[in-house]
């Protein structure tokens, strides 16, 4: 018996943005991993390639690890520029290593269904993940998620999900303590030419690390502090001084689960620090409350409420 043809124009109309990252990855004449798939490729991969609802663009092809903040604007005028032309859903394939933090932007800065999708294992690996993820990716961007979501082994909110493991294929998750805020615009505002540093506070750390960003032409910081949100003396005076120079800071934890809570006295204690202007990143972790903060002052420069 003849089975019916689906009709494309009756289908969700995905875009498919690839970028590079081990889910793309083969290995070269010396073993090393490298980003060789294009998108078609991806989609071929995963039996995706005859669906004639999912458009598939290489926005680049890189290691997750080397993207700056203007590849994270392309990738984001790309997602916007999709919606534009008719997609209803946008899924990106990326590397794990900053996933996280393009997911951070993607949520904060994009108003449109986004599913991340990734994988652990290369392209050419026996038992590739890959094309299951992509599967499952497009499957999640059918559903038209309220909020931009990461499929690698499972499902999960893209706010706030960290890389837990280097190695297994259910590779990310979201502390329960996580709240997540209202994205702060749907019209991205550039993150080229910002800075934010991440400092962190360890036994005994100097004063010398916070002084360094400042000197540099930090926009921001993000102290990844000890515990629930403290950072030690002489600390503190580095992070006094970015805040009366009104550089604002965002106190993280280098503690994986529970969020930040400040509630500590004296010098270098939580409270004290909130007191003088620093801000809880509540449980992101200190690159996710990076990309928050940079996507923050990026609005806000685009807005004119910033330099």
């Amino acid at each position: 018996m003849r089975q019916a043809q689906t009709d494309p124009s009756t289908e969700t109309r995905i875009a498919f943005l690839s970028t590079g990252g081990t889910v793309a990855c083969t290995a070269d004449a010396a073993g090393d991993l490298r980003p060789t798939l294009t998108a078609r490729d991806l989609l071929r991969t995963a039996g995706a390639d005859t669906d004639g609802a999912v458009t598939g663009r290489d926005v680049m092809t890189l290691d997750s690890s080397s993207l700056t903040l203007a590849d994270i604007d392309a990738l984001l005028a790309a997602v916007v520029a999709a919606h534009r032309d008719g997609a209803e859903a946008v899924v990106v394939t990326h590397g794990t290593d900053s996933l996280e933090e393009t997911a951070m932007a993607v949520d904060r800065m994009v108003g449109v269904p986004v599913v991340l999708t990734a994988a652990q294992r290369p392209a050419d690996d026996p038992d590739p993940d890959g094309p299951a993820n992509i599967r499952a990716a497009l499957a999640e961007a059918r559903r038209l998620p309220a909020a931009p979501r990461i499929v690698v082994g499972g499902s999960c909110p893209a706010y706030g999900a960290t890389k837990r493991h280097t190695t297994d294929l259910d590779a990310f998750r979201v502390d329960p303590a996580t709240r997540r805020p209202a994205p702060l615009t749907a019209d991205p505002a550039p993150l080229d030419g910002l800075r934010v540093d991440i400092v962190t506070a360890y036994a005994g750390a100097p004063r010398d690390t916070v002084d360094a960003a400042l000197d540099a032409g930090a926009d921001g910081l993000v102290v990844a502090a000890m515990g629930s949100g403290n950072i030690g003396d002489d600390l503190d005076a580095g992070v006094r001084r970015a805040l009366d120079a009104g550089v604002p800071v965002l106190v993280a934890s280098r503690v994986a689960a529970g969020g930040v809570h400040l509630v500590y006295g004296g010098a270098g204690g939580g409270s004290s620090l909130a007191r003088h202007g620093a801000r809880s990143a509540g449980a992101l972790s200190p690159a996710q409350a990076r990309m928050s903060l940079l996507c923050e002052l990026a609005v806000a420069r685009r807005d004119g409420d910033g330099s």
